[in-house]
């Protein structure tokens, strides 16, 4: 049985700030792979593996019950950046 991404989103506001969220759901709308862009003040001082460590113990319940989980996780200077970027 898969997740909603109001379920996703949901989760991960309530468990740190967020300047930017975008899910995505690849599974066609059966809630099965979803794809998440997270720009968040708590990544600070944080590399790539700790980011995905917390985003992953946070979603822990979620995650256990889908197929397949991206994640990309940006400081909001790093967002900036990559938005500039192009």
């Amino acid at each position: 049985m898969g997740v909603t991404p109001e379920e996703m989103e949901a989760v991960i506001r309530s468990a740190i700030p967020i300047t930017h969220l975008q899910i995505l759901d690849e599974s066609s709308g059966c809630g099965e792979n979803y794809s998440v862009v997270i720009v968040s003040e708590a990544f600070e001082g944080k590399n790539t593996l700790a980011r995905h460590r917390m985003v992953n113990e946070m979603l822990k319940k979620e995650i256990s019950s889908i197929h397949a989980f991206t994640q990309k996780t940006f400081t909001p200077k790093q967002w900036e950046a990559q938005q500039a970027k192009g």
